[in-house]
């Protein structure tokens, strides 16, 4: 069995914050996913996984706290935690740049990975218990926002108790993300004390990863990347989405083929009897002993990877430019 992941990065807005944003405006368009046409977040995400009996894990971000106030953190948390779902660490160093009391003193940076260890340790405690205060469990896995940690980050985790990492992204390797593994790490590894989780993709083309995100993946890629995964038993296989991913950059309107994708995922997962969803809590820390066979990557097609390529061409068109309502 493969247990699938359906990670959502789950944040508020630094730039909608600079443009001068409220964090009620914020909020609504960030975690609730909210325009014209509806509500599409958080709420609408948790509705498709609901239907298909699957599990999402929301790493949330609660550093914005630090310029806002914490009560935006409980309304989020409630909301994920009163549906079932599981709540867990993720942080957005970018934030600090504007708060009044920072943690590090003056020291910003982009990622986490910009800190020394001892301050990614302080962000890092304080953000969960964060978290804490706004009713969640005491975090076990963690998340880095752009994917920007490095081995640092794995010590610090550790340090604290945490379980679980899941910044390791092949296609962000070395910009930002860090992590000294080679891109071709599949399965959950022993790293700096924690077991650091990869995220999945596949070969869009000989050799170039595309990593297993929603917006990154047609239905076809994301449901061929999932059967692969199951047909060669590898124990994890970890997907990711953002609360605000189902809207249009521009977050006024609905993006309806990133919707479509969202729900064939679930589709997808509940029909395969090789698949079934979970979250951190309910994984065994042995999984990341190591795999007895090397595992490997779904590999490109030419026509599986230009259809994907003229749907989004399409969506781009239709969803991004306004070229008609929807």
């Amino acid at each position: 069995m493969t247990q699938v992941l359906i990670t959502i990065d789950t944040e508020l807005s630094a730039l909608l914050h600079q443009r001068g944003a409220s964090v009620r405006a914020n909020f609504e368009s960030s975690i609730l996913g909210r325009c014209a046409a509806g509500d599409f977040g958080i709420g609408w995400q948790m509705d498709q996984m609901d239907a298909h009996g699957a599990k999402g894990v929301y790493f949330v971000d609660p550093l914005p706290a630090l310029v806002l106030g914490e009560g935006f953190v409980a309304d989020i948390v409630g909301l994920i935690l009163g549906r079932g779902h599981e709540v867990q660490l993720h942080i957005h160093t970018e934030w600090l740049e504007w708060a009044p009391q920072s943690p590090v003193g003056m020291r910003t940076g982009r990622n986490i990975a910009s800190f020394a260890r001892e301050d990614q340790q302080t962000l890092l405690s304080l953000a969960s218990d964060m978290l804490v205060r706004a009713g969640a469990p005491r975090p076990i896995a963690f998340r880095a926002g752009n994917y920007g940690a490095d081995d640092n980050t794995l010590a610090a985790l550790a340090a604290l108790g945490l379980k679980w990492d899941s910044s390791f992204n092949a296609d962000y390797l070395g910009k930002p993300c860090d992590i000294q593994l080679p891109a071709t790490q599949i399965a959950p590894v022993a790293r700096g004390g924690v077991a650091e989780v990869p995220v999945s993709g596949l070969y869009d083309t000989p050799g170039h990863f595309r990593p297993a995100q929603i917006c990154a993946l047609s239905a076809a890629e994301m449901e061929a990347a999932l059967a692969h995964a199951a047909a060669h038993n590898h124990p994890l296989f970890t997907i990711v989405t953002h609360s605000f991913e189902m809207l249009s950059r521009d977050r006024q309107r609905p993006n309806r083929m990133v919707m479509d994708r969202f729900t064939a995922m679930c589709r997808a997962i509940a029909a395969h009897p090789g698949l079934a969803t979970t979250g951190f809590a309910g994984l065994d820390p042995a999984v990341a002993g190591g795999s007895a066979a090397p595992l490997g990557r779904l590999q490109s097609t030419p026509m599986r990877t230009y259809k994907r390529m003229a749907e989004q061409a399409l969506a781009t068109w239709v969803y991004e430019r306004k070229l008609r309502p929807v």
